[in-house]
């Protein structure tokens, strides 16, 4: 479908201000968690050189989540702003439980043929109902609810600049729910994986509550003819979600790149370490340092140009043993300290 003519009213650089300024007047008040994880821990800083280091919670996805664990982890860490992961925050927000999951995990080896059409239409009833409970219990969550987890963040001394809803197969009523929500925490916008179906579905709603829909890569970039421009003329509200690793690992290009050229319309960069496509094991996930992505060839770019942009660790490969997705994130974090500062 074409964009709305709508769309045209404002400009980028008016909307994207805008949305920052939103974005930033969240009010800020004090938790009793908080403050109690305050006098545990120093309040984090991962800020060098004016380049924002932060990471996606997806990071720590081997180990046990929720707002108060994540939280734990920045602080252990040393992060201060993140890519807040959905799932987490929905369940500390009392999101209803899915039944079906745990249906979908019975050992059905032995079980006849009629017994396991049966378990079928069961699953299937459950999840038709979760769903449903879901979107009633989205659409009608009280914002206090949602206040009191951006306390706890904001006493923590982190920033959620982003949340990962990945909303835009939901009904138009829960994607107004997911910007409402991602606002009322702070975020500039909300994330999902990049396609022209997706675009298109979130660009109006990010217009209508002035935030970002910011996209996500993977190996798109190593399919000839695939191009940011397609969807950035869709809204000046579309932004991305460089995803340098992926980009690098699947095309051998340097990322800077793409950098230089959609600087204005990234808003965040994934940051991992890969080998190259040519390399054997090729386009591979590896403890950073042993890789071939330039990653100091990006910080330095930012550093240098001073451009807006997070960069967000994304923790991708195996944890060694011994260690722990924390630990790990935390070496990351050095690991751009040394560079930038």
């Amino acid at each position: 479908m074409k964009p709305q003519t709508t769309r045209r009213i404002l400009s980028r650089r008016d909307f994207l201000g805008t949305s920052l300024a939103a974005a930033s007047a969240v009010i800020f008040s004090p938790s009793a968690f908080a403050a109690d994880q305050q006098k545990r821990m120093p309040r984090p800083g991962s800020k060098f050189g004016g380049v924002q280091i932060g990471a996606i919670t997806y990071s720590w996805r081997s180990m046990p989540g929720g707002v108060e664990n994540i939280i734990n982890y920045c602080r252990e860490a040393g992060i201060s702003s993140i890519e807040l992961m959905s799932n987490d925050l929905e369940s500390f927000l009392g999101a209803p439980q899915n039944t079906a999951a745990g249906q979908n995990a019975r050992n059905q080896t032995n079980l006849s043929q009629e017994e396991r059409a049966r378990l079928a239409k069961e699953r299937e009833a459950a999840t038709a109902k979760y769903n449903e409970d879901l979107k009633k219990w989205r659409t009608s969550l009280p914002p206090e609810k949602v206040k009191q987890a951006k306390k706890m963040f904001d006493q923590a001394g982190i920033r959620v600049h982003i949340v990962k809803f990945s909303p835009y197969r939901w009904s138009d009523e829960e994607i107004d729910y997911a910007f409402r929500t991602a606002k009322a925490m702070g975020a500039m916008g909300v994330t999902d994986e990049i396609g022209e179906e997706a675009v298109k579905r979130l660009a109006p709603f990010a217009e209508k509550h002035r935030m970002m829909a910011i996209f996500h890569n993977h190996m798109q970039f190593a399919t000839p003819g695939f191009t940011y421009d397609t969807f950035l003329n869709v809204s000046p509200a579309v932004m991305m979600n460089f995803d340098a690793g992926h980009f690098f690992g699947s095309t051998g290009i340097h990322p800077n790149e793409i950098i230089k050229k959609y600087h204005d319309r990234i808003a965040t960069i994934h940051m991992k370490d890969k080998t190259g496509p040519k390399s054997n094991p090729a386009n591979t996930n590896v403890e950073w340092g042993l890789g071939e992505t330039p990653i100091a060839d990006v910080l330095l770019l930012l550093k240098k140009e001073k451009w807006p942009i997070n960069v967000d660790i994304e923790l991708e490969y195996p944890v060694p043993a011994g260690s722990d997705a924390v630990k790990e994130v935390k070496k990351c974090v050095e690991f751009c300290r040394k560079i930038l500062s």
